[in-house]
């Protein structure tokens, strides 16, 4: 019996759960495993799903897909565009979208082992099936990991795994080394002394003393990082205040940073919390702000050898044309914690998920950016074909080229 995986590519577009709530996601990826005759079990890192696929003596590779949804309300358009909703862990109500394509990853995961399992008489070695939680989280490989993964399944000897992007459909992107940046998330505190809006001698203004701090931020890369190399830094939320006559007591700022490596990592984090504290101490603040670490994902670095193998097993699968070198992407994965503890090599790739003629046509209007929506937007879709082939297509190369 041959999976449908455009009715699951569909089915869980239409379902998408939100980080450690993927139940049904998980529920139904482990069934189609099982149905494949592969090992399950279920539960690994909370909701995350392992499936071993033992077949002689050989190599033991480990493909992972992950597969939780965002806090985004969908605005694509599409017939089977999700009307979800569901409670953050923040216990806010929210639509939920996949607008990150964890549901393609998913599906072309399951698409691939049964290719895998078809052809089994062709190869030897283990196949481990990560269907991980909590991407979005910065979160899910590293629970997985805490849940003693390495040691209760096959260890691995490389590690795979990709991301639908929006390329066109049937392009690869890959490269040795960086492939998407280290990054860390802050949540900041800075801490005023509230009264009356009347009266904002009284006080310590932690409004001002917040604008103060996002604008001197943005001369962080522009004046202190060298031009050669790559450093974001965002201030994502900023929150303060409940009526405009009351000065609060505190303002907080929620931060994304970026980097190629753990060395450019350093230099940020001190700079960025040297603004941070010289700017309240210019407001007269009393108290230093509160500095949190929410999540640190690792630079996703792709193994030098492991790679040029793949790529050049993706050449002669998919054509010269159609692999490209994508550059670094300033996007974090947390893919890498899988073969940085188990000292494996990484090989982490993209591919399109964009009509070739549409995206085409925006490059001929110079219209990519406006037009073509990225992962986390609202407006997110993918071509269901041939993207669903092309991703089944390449996990099956790559994990083909690293079984026996």
């Amino acid at each position: 019996m041959t999976i449908d995986l455009e009715a699951l590519f569909i089915d869980l577009h239409r379902n998408p759960e939100l980080s450690f709530q993927e139940v049904r996601t998980a529920g139904i990826a482990a069934g189609h495993l099982r149905d494949l005759g592969l090992e399950v079990t279920e539960g690994v890192g909370r909701t995350g799903v392992i499936g071993v696929l033992r077949n002689g003596g050989g190599p033991v590779v480990w493909a992972r897909a992950d597969m939780d949804a965002l806090p985004v309300v969908e605005e694509s358009g599409l017939p089977y565009a999700s009307t979800a909703k569901g409670v953050d862990a923040e216990g806010h109500e929210v639509g939920i979208m996949h607008a990150c394509g964890h549901d393609m990853h998913v599906t072309a995961m399951i698409g691939a082992v049964e290719e895998l399992v078809r052809t089994r008489d062709e190869w030897s070695g283990t196949l481990v099936v990560v269907i991980q939680p909590a991407e979005e989280f910065g979160a899910g490989a590293r629970a997985m990991l805490d849940d003693g993964v390495l040691d209760r399944f096959p260890r691995p000897d490389v590690v795979i795994g990709q991301h639908v992007t929006p390329f066109p459909a049937g392009v690869i992107g890959v490269r040795p080394g960086p492939q998407m940046s280290a990054s860390d998330g802050l949540h900041v505190v800075l801490h005023g002394r509230g009264g009356h809006g009347s009266r904002p001698h009284s006080t310590i203004d932690p409004v001002v003393m917040a604008a103060a701090t996002v604008m001197r931020l943005q001369t962080v890369v522009s004046r202190e990082v060298d031009p050669h190399d790559l450093a974001v830094v965002t201030v994502g939320a900023i929150h303060a205040g409940t009526k405009n006559n009351i000065i609060p007591a505190e303002a907080t700022l929620d931060l994304s940073l970026r980097y190629p490596d753990d060395a450019l990592r350093t230099r940020v984090l001190a700079k960025v919390e040297r603004v941070i504290k010289a700017e309240a101490m210019a407001s007269g603040a009393t108290q230093d702000p509160t500095i949190e670490t929410l999540h640190t994902l690792p630079a996703t670095i792709n193994d030098d050898g492991a790679t040029e193998r793949a790529t050049a097993a993706f050449r002669a699968a998919f054509g010269e044309e159609n692999v490209i070198d994508p550059g670094l992407f300033t996007g974090s994965e947390d893919v890498s914690w899988f073969a940085r503890d188990a000292g494996v090599p990484l090989v982490f790739w993209f591919w399109g998920g964009i009509a070739p003629a549409r995206y085409a046509a925006a490059v001929a209007q110079g219209t990519v950016d406006s037009e073509i929506a990225t992962n986390h937007s609202p407006y997110f879709a993918v071509e269901i074909h041939p993207t669903i082939e092309v991703g089944v297509k390449a996990l099956t190369v790559a994990a083909r080229e690293f079984l026996d």
